[in-house]
């Protein structure tokens, strides 16, 4: 079994399958920022960066996968990566079965966005032993994390769900506890993966 997880985890970092998957999360983020282009065009320029979090999250770990790929790394993006991946898949997950719940359907659509949402937390998750991020860069993105939370409970910069609107304050205090869940599984990860050199797998051109 555990040379099962051990052949996954280098397959994870074999560089065709790297480009393969810079270029989906490239694409979802790109996407991602068109989704929200309604909201941004009503947005105060100052709250412009806190809206998209989504395409933001996989535009984090799109940044991470391109360094990888040219064997570099950033603790920092890492952690933002780690935890906004994880804080804003599962958080779009649920929003968009409570929609299902509260409306009886939610198209194709909702149900694209459950897939590619719950998508972006299994990659997060996936790639666990790979991140090098220690507790300074998990303390770095938690404040972006939890300022997030602020700017879209406080000033009211959360997306838009208009058949929630009711709910928003149970939303956000259901937000920031999943906030602070995925800081603490970062701190875990950061005290599991110590700093070690990294490899991209190569293709055996022997066989």
């Amino acid at each position: 079994m555990l040379s099962f997880v051990n052949k996954i985890s280098a397959w994870l970092m074999f560089k065709p399958f790297l480009v393969w998957l810079f270029l989906i999360n490239l694409g979802g983020t790109i996407f991602g920022y068109i989704w929200y282009e309604g909201q941004l065009s009503r947005t105060e320029p100052i709250f412009l960066i806190f809206v998209p979090d989504s395409p933001t999250a996989s535009l984090f770990f799109t940044i991470v996968l391109g360094l990888w790929l040219i064997g570099k790394r950033s603790s920092l993006i890492e952690a933002l990566a780690f935890i906004t991946l994880i804080k804003y898949g599962l958080w779009a997950v649920v929003m968009n079965l409570l929609t299902l719940w509260q409306t009886g359907d939610i198209g194709w659509e909702g149900w694209m966005l459950v897939a590619s949402h719950f998508a972006m937390a299994l990659q997060a998750v996936l790639y666990i032993d790979h991140y090098r991020f220690g507790w300074l860069a998990v303390a770095l993105a938690a404040v972006w994390t939890l300022h997030n939370d602020v700017i879209d409970y406080v000033f009211g910069q959360m997306p838009i769900y208009s058949s929630l609107s009711e709910y928003s304050s149970q939303i956000g205090y259901f937000t920031f506890w999943l906030s602070i869940a995925c800081i603490a599984f970062a701190l875990f990860v950061a005290w599991l993966n110590k700093p070690a050199p990294f490899q991209l797998t190569k293709t055996d051109h022997s066989r």
